[in-house]
């Protein structure tokens, strides 16, 4: 075994220290991204603030990369330790640290997976609103890292909006506290934000300080049913453009309703060839159904052909997991599918779909579009059946990010570049935007061994 394995289990503990173990090395190979397997040299688990100051003083005295990670259900591959070195899971240590109902705040370590933020919240009454897809599984510092959003982000916003502090370890080992514990504050450089989103190139984060709103009394949900996208995507826009600001306001295509019908638990009607999951909440209710019912009537006056509301809780949690499993549920389709995550103008949406479909017919494949269509967010899947056919899918994976990009949007609106859009970051942003970024990472990463290789080529 390399000795300075050794040397970094002296000064954290050896339990914590795993160069040695084949099975863990393969484990934290891969994410969800689906980008291969990326073996580091060893996992390191550090349980403390100070063990990972230890790990980054080593790392950087011996200039071996350090990969921050957790739960690694990351779509962008930004958990891959692409130069090997050292995976830095961040899992054991996922503690919520303390709530104040007072402050309406809430502080954790970044291995809390997110439901158990969300629930602790709402055990005090109160509300952490960033709802990302994986959220029973994905941790709350892998949220920050990526800005995660979620079909509530429509109405309550990212993960950034909800981050009012943190504390991070610098790649020099050094301990450092950003932000504030108070609604409002203006001192100096908002680093906070800068570290929500950087996606693990800048520093490790080891607590999160984070707002919390008061818990709506009332939440109503509906499924509006079209016979085409169109229709449905132009419904998107009648519904904001009338002023009303949903809770959530997601579309399925055609393909994720076949899918999700054979996947269940919610089957989809006859006829159903694009639809709508939308929900309400407030604290009256009938205000929440007021809302809710002046949303179907545009969807109706869009041309969808019914409005179905849920009528009890079972009907409601059905409803969203079946929106939750469109993902998975694609694959009984076709077994292979790249996942991309675009946003344009919700003016645009229209357009987007059915541009989207068209790329597919143009390269032989199915582009199944499905997502957070009340704030531009859409989940283009390419799906294929062999990988003889990468190829042809890489060129229309291009081609939906030229969309986007054509259409006013952006490459990613909540996955995060990582890796699987470094490639295409210098078709958004220009040479001197990205040379800045590129200079920022230099002042917090001299060495250059925190998280290399992601997001920048």
């Amino acid at each position: 075994m390399d000795p300075r394995w050794s040397e970094l289990s002296a000064r954290i503990g050896a339990e914590k220290v795993r160069p040695w173990d084949p099975e863990t090395l393969g484990a934290y190979a891969r994410d969800e991204s689906g980008l291969g397997a990326h073996a580091p040299a060893a996992v390191v688990f550090p349980s403390s603030t100070e063990d990972v100051a230890e790990v980054m003083r080593f790392a950087s005295a011996h200039r071996i990369p350090v990969t921050p990670c957790a739960a690694r259900t990351g779509k962008s591959g930004g958990s891959l330790p692409l130069p090997g070195g050292i995976a830095l899971s961040m899992e054991r240590m996922n503690r919520i640290l303390e709530l104040s109902r007072e402050d309406l705040t809430l502080v954790v370590q970044p291995g809390c997976v997110t439901g158990q933020v969300m629930a602790a919240a709402e055990e005090a009454g109160l509300f952490y609103p960033p709802d990302p897809n994986s959220w029973e599984t994905c941790s709350i510092g892998g949220n920050v890292a990526e800005n995660a959003g979620g079909p509530r982000a429509l109405k309550y916003g990212v993960t950034r909006d909800y981050v009012l502090g943190l504390e991070a370890v610098l790649p020099s080992g050094e301990v450092v506290r950003t932000g504030k514990r108070t609604i409002k504050g203006v001192a100096g450089y908002d680093l906070t934000a800068l570290l929500v989103g950087s996606e693990g190139t800048l520093a490790v984060i080891t607590e999160i300080t984070l707002r919390l709103v008061p818990l709506p009394r009332e939440i109503r949900t509906a499924l509006c049913i079209f016979p085409d996208e169109g229709s449905a995507a132009r419904a998107v826009a009648g519904i904001l453009g009338a002023g009303i600001l949903p809770r959530t306001l997601e579309l399925f295509d055609d393909c994720s309703i076949d899918a999700s019908s054979r996947k269940g638990p919610y089957r989809f009607p006859d006829g159903a060839r694009s639809a709508i999951l939308a929900e309400t909440d407030g604290d009256e209710g009938e205000a929440v159904m007021r809302q809710l019912e002046r949303l179907g009537g545009i969807a109706l006056e869009s041309g969808a052909i019914d409005v179905l509301v849920a009528q009890t809780e079972t009907q409601r949690r059905d409803l969203w997991a079946t929106r939750r499993r469109v993902s998975e549920a694609l694959r009984l389709l076709h077994p292979l599918k790249v996942s991309e995550d675009i946003v344009v103008p919700r003016s645009r949406i229209p357009e987007a779909v059915e541009r989207l479909k068209a790329l597919g017919r143009t390269h032989g494949l199915t582009v199944a579009t499905y997502g957070h269509a009340g704030d531009g967010n859409l989940h283009a899947n390419v799906l294929f059946d062999r990988e003889e056919e990468r190829p042809r899918v890489n060129a229309c994976v291009d081609d939906v990010i030229r969309v986007a990009l054509d259409l006013g949007g952006t490459i990613t609106g909540e996955h995060g570049v990582g890796l699987a859009k470094r490639d295409f970051l210098p078709l958004e942003q220009g040479e001197g935007l990205i040379g800045l970024q590129r200079a920022l990472k230099g002042v917090f990463d001299p060495l250059g061994i925190l998280n290399p290789g992601k997001i920048f080529l």
